[in-house]
């Protein structure tokens, strides 16, 4: 019984005990909090590496895939496959009714992608990603009562689903970060702000005009065979959650950019064979072209089992097509076929690298623990010396002394561990909400608060020095020192952006705390702990209870 009553009475008497618990709790937190943040990064790379393509995606650059319908229409035939959507990918240029550059506009350099809204949506929800739409109910009764979207001029959902204007013109969807004037705001929405910084609808991009895409068609052969340019109206935004997508995307039309890329529907001319009228034959038709088609897996599948069965039914698209002689455009014999994570591996793979380096590095935090425990029990012991020669004097064991501190290291341990938990949680689960405050100058109120604490901890160091007490005067003189330099960056403080959307490629911090890190490490806090606490507990049962007792 005397084994837990001392571990509790030690626990609770002194002050040091509660610096162990706080060291523990504090390399707890540290290694939760960078962790966790990482695994966050890691997996908002996964799910955002879903964006717009699915589970499994089919590329063949430049040439396409010819009969791509049916190609479709083989696939989600088979049981593994949801939904299939047919894509061009490419880059271009974009003329944009704003800027100071030739005829007044301003060129961005874009990634473009034809694409097919309605079936896009059934893959990979392409109109929840628009912007600019009417609200839900729900969302209405969380939005500031300036959000755009919650006026009518700003809802464009059906133009974007339709990627058309109301009166029939092919229309864009741009990457919500590419406009210059859509203004990202603490909360994550968006306002348009004219140059003067404030909210114009004129500055709003399906209402600023049209805009000029420019494209480069390219032969099978690698060769360029020369610009091709349309107008369109800008119908809508999506956000992706992405910057880099955001700030790059523009979807258009399918039609539209198979024509301007020459992967449309045309007359097939003989090379070697003329017309009455001297030119060359026409023998046949030439399928339209799609150089990306992705994938959606049905509920119970796996990219991986998708990926196999796409396998398998290209397999049969090309042989039915080589043995169809209407067919003179024959589907190319080889196409990528990748899970999304495959074709994500360049990115994917140095994140999770990045994650494991970061564990590691961090987990030497676990050895500060293990020698901050160690040094505070040392004390300990020491301090106890007379305590321990009584125990032995009167029939405690060696491993009943060692089991009390022991004990006590696992109490430590325990409170430690829980409490950094504790910390990381309100940390992570605040950060974004941190990281907005840093960014705007702190309020009157707190500057005020501050230099009140300041104040009351000057006049107890004053307080300290007439007592004559050197204990107060300087504890009270270190915290005059540290409340008037966090005074002082309060006052000069205006603001500043730690984590950057254009660098670190999210818009948002990851906000969720890593379970099986918390998990792991709270247990290896608490063994740590006891790790620590073994070698002077060993000490301890050493002591010579004779010597002890005479110890001063």
């Amino acid at each position: 019984m005397y084994a837990p009553l001392l571990a509790n009475r030690y626990l609770t008497s002194r002050i040091i005990p509660f610096i162990a618990v706080a060291a523990v709790a504090l390399c707890v937190a540290l290694v939760i909090i960078v962790v966790s943040v990482m695994t966050g990064f890691l997996d908002m790379v996964r799910n955002s590496g879903k964006t717009l393509i699915g589970d499994v995606v089919i590329t063949r650059d430049i040439t396409g895939i010819p009969y791509y319908a049916d190609l479709i229409a083989e696939i989600e035939a088979t049981p593994e496959a949801e939904a299939a959507s047919a894509l061009v990918e490419t880059y271009g240029l974009l003329q944009m009714p704003y800027g100071t550059g030739d005829g007044g506009s301003r060129i961005e350099t874009v990634q473009v992608w034809g694409i097919d809204s309605a079936s896009l949506d059934r893959v990979a929800d392409f109109h929840d990603k628009l912007y600019w739409k009417k609200p839900t109910d729900a969302l209405a009764k969380q939005l500031k009562p300036d959000d755009p979207r919650l006026d009518p001029e700003y809802q464009r959902e059906e133009e974007g689903k339709s990627l058309m204007t109301r009166d029939g013109e092919p229309g864009l969807v741009l990457g919500i970060e590419i406009s210059p004037f859509n203004r990202r705001t603490q909360d994550g929405s968006y306002r348009t702000e004219n140059p003067g910084g404030r909210q114009d609808p004129g500055y709003f991009m399906p209402n600023a005009g049209s805009a000029r895409l420019t494209l480069v068609p390219v032969s099978g052969s690698g060769n360029i065979i020369g610009e091709k340019k349309a107008a369109f109206r800008i119908v809508n935004e999506f956000q992706s959650g992405v910057y880099q997508i955001d700030a790059q995307r523009v979807l258009a039309p399918l039609d539209v950019v198979q024509r301007l890329l020459m992967l449309d529907e045309s007359e097939l001319k003989s090379r070697t064979e003329l017309d009455e009228n001297g030119r060359p034959k026409t023998i046949g038709r030439s399928p339209a072209r799609a150089t990306t088609i992705v994938v959606k897996a049905k509920p119970g599948f796996t990219p991986e089992q998708l990926r196999d069965s796409v396998n398998a039914a290209y397999k049969r698209f090309v042989t039915r097509s080589l043995e169809d002689p209407a067919r003179i455009v024959k589907p190319p014999s080889l196409v990528t076929v990748a899970t999304w994570e495959e074709r994500l591996a360049d990115l994917i793979g140095p994140v999770e690298k990045e994650r494991e380096l970061m564990r590691t590095l961090f987990s030497i935090v676990y050895l500060v623990c293990a020698a901050l425990v160690l040094a505070i029990f040392w004390a300990i012991v020491q301090e106890k010396t007379r305590d321990i020669g009584i125990l032995r004097a009167i029939g405690a064991s060696r491993t009943g002394i060692l089991w009390i501190f022991l004990r006590y290291g696992l109490l430590i341990g325990v409170a430690g561990s829980l409490l950094g938990v504790g910390l990381a949680w309100g940390i992570v689960a605040r950060i974004n909400d941190i990281h907005d405050m840093l960014g705007t100058p702190a309020p009157t109120w707190v500057k005020i608060a501050a230099w009140i604490a300041v104040i009351a901890s000057i006049a107890m160091t004053v307080r300290g020095v007439l007592r004559a007490s050197a204990l107060q005067t300087v504890l009270w003189t270190f915290a005059s020192i540290g409340l008037v330099l966090v005074g002082v960056v309060l006052f000069l403080h205006r603001g500043f952006l730690i984590w950057d959307p254009s660098v670190y490629y999210f818009s948002r911090i990851p906000s969720e705390i890593d379970a099986i890190t918390a998990a792991t490490t709270v247990i290896g806090g608490i063994i740590f702990s006891v790790i620590g606490a073994s070698i002077p507990a060993a000490r301890a049962a050493d002591t010579d209870p004779v010597q002890s007792l005479r110890y001063e």
